[in-house]
């Protein structure tokens, strides 16, 4: 039995233009223009300064690991296990990590360089998704 992916909620008004790009294929991150710090998840005032003067800004896609965790245990019927869990630190911007997930259980290090790929799933939605630079990974668009 195939069991349909669980989709993020897109209509979000703080966080729809985040997948309106993602559906264009591009990586973009809400940034104060006081700071340059960004925000994500996305807010539409500065967390570091304070200041509501915040817009979307488009970054390269590019970043370091900054940790993992592997899923042995299913936790939900559309995650086959094993699936590991990223948490990549974004190069073009401070303070924005995101989340992406690798099939099965990949030797990595702190530090590895990440890039982003787009997953395309149901109803239109597509994900950023994160893998390491050097590797051939599944969703890999060349």
């Amino acid at each position: 039995m195939t069991v349909p992916p669980l989709l993020p909620d897109t209509a979000d008004p703080e966080s729809a233009p985040f997948f309106d790009a993602a559906r264009r294929h591009q990586l973009v991150v809400r940034r104060c223009r006081d700071c340059a710090a960004g925000t994500f998840p996305p807010t539409v005032h500065c967390p570091h300064c304070g200041s509501w003067d915040t817009d979307w800004v488009e970054v390269e896609g590019r970043g370091r690991l900054h940790t993992w965790t592997t899923v042995f245990q299913q936790l939900h019927p559309s995650f086959e296990v094993p699936y590991t869990v990223v948490v990549v630190d974004v190069d073009d911007v401070a303070h924005v990590r995101m989340v992406g997930t690798l099939a099965g259980a990949p030797d990595l290090v702190v530090g590895l360089p990440m890039e982003v790929w787009f997953q395309d799933l149901d109803e239109g939605v597509v994900l950023p998704q994160w893998r390491p630079v050097d590797r051939d990974e599944p969703g890999r668009q060349r």
